[in-house]
């Protein structure tokens, strides 16, 4: 996914910072603002939707 956001949108971006974890952590966020997190919804994203909620921000 972090690929596919910087394919988008390549000039918006000053920084992406990818932290492994475990035990399914999966968390997104723009500029300090959390956009998704996998422990509050129990699952994984629709990838589509949460780079057009991302870009939106941008």
């Amino acid at each position: 996914m972090a690929e596919k956001a910087l394919e988008t949108h390549r000039n918006a971006y000053s920084e992406v910072v990818l932290k492994p974890s475990s035990g399914g952590v999966f968390e997104v966020s723009l500029n300090g603002v959390e956009m998704y997190s996998k422990i509050k919804t129990g699952e994984f994203p629709v990838e589509d939707r949460l780079l057009k909620e991302i870009a939106a921000k941008l």
